[in-house]
This record gives structure tokens, C-alpha cells and sequence, in this order.
């Protein structure tokens, strides 16, 4: 059995014919280094006519017989190795083993870069795929609110009353002037442009019929649905995200609750009470404000505008608008809600997912009421 030595070395005697080399010592890991770089001026240097002595090599792992095979190649190492009936057969098998395998590696070729078309098109397809995912979770959280919902109707001892008037205050009365504000000025503006357009054809009193429909059919409940989808939405998932991160909601249900009826029923019933009524508050100030701007500077007086909306708007218009309220508050709040629960551990989770509330309710409002608008024009209202 061969003894164990120092560092290991390679050493070509070319005095002798036919040239032999003697290899030494230890090739193990610990000598890898110092190990590349003796053999690297040897390596070119080994013709076939080179005899190979391995009676002194000492210690040998895996290490130093790939060096070995770098240094002699994987066949030649081989074969040595079966005829070396003097080296352990430990070694013997290792060297046979090693060179066997890296004679048989082949590096794997470099992938090709994808074209810029193939990576527009793998993203946009990965976009529908995750939006599709998206809508098929929304329909079954809408599923889930609703059997909840109907399970608990009949229960008066099960509702959370406490909990919706406090949701109804955050969610409507604390949200009243904002709503205002932004349709008032809103209303002020459409006014403007639309007396401005109007006056060339000498129709600026018709500035009141664009006023009055704009906001009672389109203008009121999406300005509102907007502000609710920016302001209530964030807020459903912010406060529902920081209870998911924080565990609360794994203690509730170990507590025997369901999260659903104890965190998302109060506020999906919240926002159906507070967004028709803020559609209702949004309708009045955009025809406020448009009423001040014809006052001001179409001199249309306030009884003279009113007479106007009275003579040519319909009640239509405004049930048209008020009914639309309802589906854009439980789709707002639902959103909110699942994308509440969909948070993970970190906070870095909940603005992810809050900014995902915000622009999923926003584009949902948005599409909903285009297709509602299509479909009351197709039937005449």
C-alpha cells in the first residue's frame, strides 16, 4: 500500500529512453491549487511514447484524480489505472471511476437568446394567464361573500352591527367631502367646455341638459366608484393584509371564526349602504357646480336652470345612474377584501397587493360601466 506524502508533484525525466513520468505524493484538495498549476506547463508536453510511473502517488481523492485526467486524459488515465496492479485498489477505483465520467461529460451547449418578438409575446402571454387566474379567484371569492351572505341573513344574532356602523362612517360619511369637492369642481369644468363648444353654434343653454345628464347617468357614480376604489379598496386591503401578515387571521380561525362573516361581510354591506348615497351627494354637487358656472357666466339664473332640468330631464337618468352604484360598492369591496387575503408575510406584500386592489376596482368599474352603458343605450333608456 502506498504511504502517504506531502504536496504531490508530476516530474518528466526525458533523459531516459523511452521518456517516463513519475508521478507522487499527495493529490487531494488541500493541494489543488499549487497541484494546477505544476501540471499546467506538462500537460502539452506528453506525447504517447511517455511511460507513466504511479508507484509513488500517495493520498488520492476525487480532486486530484481530475487533475490527473486533465494532465493524462480520461482513456489513458483508465487504462492505467486497470493495469497499475500496484497501486490500492481504492485508487484504482477512484482513477478508473473519475476518468469514466469525465470522458462521458459533455458541457451542455449555451441557450440561444430569444428574440425580442419572443419575449414581448411570452410576457403578454404570461400577463393573460395571470389575469385569467385573477378573475377565476375574484369569481370565487364573489362566490364564497355571497354563501356567506345568505347563510347569516336569517340570523340577526350573527350580524356585526357594531361593525358595520363603523365601516359606514369610514367608508361614507368620512368620504363626503372629498366626493363633493372633486364633482363640484368637475361639474364646474364640463359646464365650462361644454359652454364654450355650445356657444358657437348659439346653444349655451343647453350647457344645463349636458350637466345634468353627464352626471346623473355617468359622471356621478364613476367619480364616486373611482374615489371608493382608490380610498376603500386600499383600505379593505391594507387593514385585512396587516391581520394576514401578522397572523390574526390564522388565530381567528382557530378561534372557531369564520373570516369571511367576522372581516369582509361588514364592509361588502358597508360600501353597498355609503356608495349610493355619496352617488346621490356626487350628483347634486356636479349640478351645483355646473349650475354656478352657468349663473356665472352664462347668465342662466338658478330658477331659470332648474326650470331647465326639470322640463328635460327624466327621473330615467338618475335611476340609471343610482342603480349602477350597488354592483360598482360590491365589487370594490370584494376586491379589496381578497386581495387583503392574498398578502403574504412581509410588508413589502401588503403595497403589492394594495396597489393591485386599486387598479383591479378601477379597471373592473370602468369596464362594468361601459357595458352598462351599452346595454341601456341598446334598450332605449
Amino acid at each position: 500500500m502506498s504511504t502517504s506524502m506531502a504536496t504531490g508533484s508530476a516530474q518528466l525525466d526525458a533523459h531516459i529512453q523511452p521518456p517516463c513520468l513519475r508521478i507522487a505524493g499527495d493529490w487531494t484538495l488541500a493541494h489543488y491549487s499549487e497541484l494546477e498549476h505544476a501540471i499546467a506547463p506538462l500537460a502539452t508536453s506528453l506525447g504517447a511514447d511517455v511511460s507513466i510511473d504511479l508507484s509513488r502517488l500517495g493520498a488520492l481523492d476525487t480532486a486530484g484524480a481530475s487533475l490527473l485526467v486533465c494532465l493524462l486524459g480520461a482513456k489513458r488515465l483508465s487504462a492505467l489505472a486497470r493495469e497499475a496492479t500496484d497501486l490500492p485498489v481504492a485508487q484504482r477505483a477512484l482513477l478508473q471511476t473519475v476518468g469514466t465520467a469525465m470522458d462521458a461529460y459533455h458541457e451542455p451547449p449555451k441557450p440561444s437568446r430569444p428574440s425580442s418578438v419572443t419575449v414581448l409575446l411570452e410576457r403578454i402571454g404570461r400577463t393573460v394567464a395571470h389575469v385569467w387566474r385573477q378573475q377565476l379567484q375574484l369569481l370565487g371569492f364573489i362566490g364564497l361573500t355571497l354563501e356567506t351572505l345568505a347563510r347569516n341573513l336569517l340570523r340577526p344574532r350573527r350580524w356585526r352591527i357594531t361593525s358595520l356602523v363603523s365601516h359606514v362612517e369610514q367608508t361614507g360619511l368620512d368620504a363626503v367631502p372629498i366626493v363633493a369637492l372633486l364633482t363640484f369642481m368637475v361639474g364646474a369644468v364640463v359646464a365650462f367646455l361644454g359652454s364654450t363648444v355650445l356657444s358657437d353654434f348659439g346653444a349655451t343653454v343647453y350647457t344645463v341638459d349636458l350637466v345634468a345628464f353627464s352626471f346623473l347617468r355617468e359622471f356621478g357614480v364613476l367619480l364616486t366608484a373611482i374615489l371608493m376604489a382608490g380610498r376603500t379598496a386600499s383600505a379593505f386591503t391594507a387593514q385585512i393584509g396587516s391581520m394576514k401578515a401578522n397572523e390574526e387571521i390564522d388565530a381567528i380561525r382557530t378561534l372557531g371564526l369564520d373570516p369571511i362573516e367576522l372581516l369582509v361581510l361588514p364592509r361588502v354591506l358597508a360600501l353597498l349602504v355609503s356608495l349610493p348615497m355619496l352617488t346621490f351627494v356626487a350628483m347634486i354637487a356636479g349640478i351645483v357646480g355646473g349650475g354656478m358656472v352657468c349663473a356665472l357666466v352664462l347668465d342662466i339664473s338658478p330658477a331659470m336652470f332648474l326650470t331647465l332640468l326639470k322640463s328635460d330631464i327624466e327621473v330615467r337618468h338618475f335611476l340609471v345612474g343610482l342603480v349602477k352604484a350597488p354592483v360598482f360598492a360590491f365589487l370594490i369591496a370584494v376586491i379589496g377584501c381578497l386581495e387583503g387575503f392574498k398578502v403574504g408575510g412581509s410588508a413589502q406584500s401588503v403595497g403589492e397587493h394594495t396597489t393591485s386592489s386599486v387598479v383591479q376596482s378601477i379597471f373592473v368599474v370602468i369596464l362594468i360601466d361601459a357595458l352598462a352603458a351599452l346595454f341601456f343605450m341598446e334598450i332605449g333608456w
